[in-house]
């Protein structure tokens, strides 16, 4: 089985907990696309659902994130009927969670989105351009604490990593990257 390589290449640990971002492009990542109702999950809404979370990422379209156990998991309980297809995007995206009480500050300097509580509560999800980069992002605090699980092609993994690593300096951030570094 090939061995999981992330994206994102340096590792700058230091400043506060302001904000605080990670790579957590290991996580599996599956793509469902149906013309049938799956896990009760609207379209720019998510839920958590055992060990995973659940996004309803486009009309007709959900992303699963978590283990590769509770992904698999999940997948059993979609229902195959119609035009259904499940695809494991995990090597294809990178995964970042950006969180911290400057969490919406750092998004707002390179995303156009209103990141207030009202506009994209817990459990929001959206997709915009993050530093000119087309980016799925999914609300998802974490102990009360805002926090943001931002998804894009892996190509471009590096790249907006090392952007929001600098959007979020002046917060005083930290950042992780590689496997087992958080």
């Amino acid at each position: 089985m090939p061995r999981f390589e992330s994206p994102v290449s340096t590792t700058t640990p230091d400043g506060t907990d302001a904000v605080l971002l990670f790579d957590m492009s290991s996580m599996t990542s599956l793509v469902v696309r149906s013309d049938i109702e799956q896990f009760g999950v609207g379209y720019g809404k998510s839920t958590t659902n055992g060990e995973t979370l659940i996004c309803g990422s486009r009309p007709g379209e959900w992303s699963i994130i978590g283990s590769a156990d509770a992904c698999a998991a999940s997948a059993l309980r979609i229902s195959t009927g119609g035009f259904t297809s499940v695809i494991d995007y995990s090597h294809a995206r990178a995964l970042f969670r950006l969180a911290g009480v400057d969490a919406a500050a750092t998004l707002e300097k390179v995303c156009s989105i209103d990141w207030s509580n009202d506009m994209t509560p817990d459990g929001a999800v959206v997709s915009a351009s993050v530093a000119k980069v087309i980016c799925d992002i999914v609300r998802n605090d974490t102990s009360d604490t805002p926090s943001y699980l931002i998804a894009c092609d892996r190509s471009f993994g590096r790249y907006l990593f090392d952007t929001l690593a600098d959007a979020c300096s002046e917060f005083g951030s930290r950042t992780s990257s590689g496997i087992g570094d958080d």
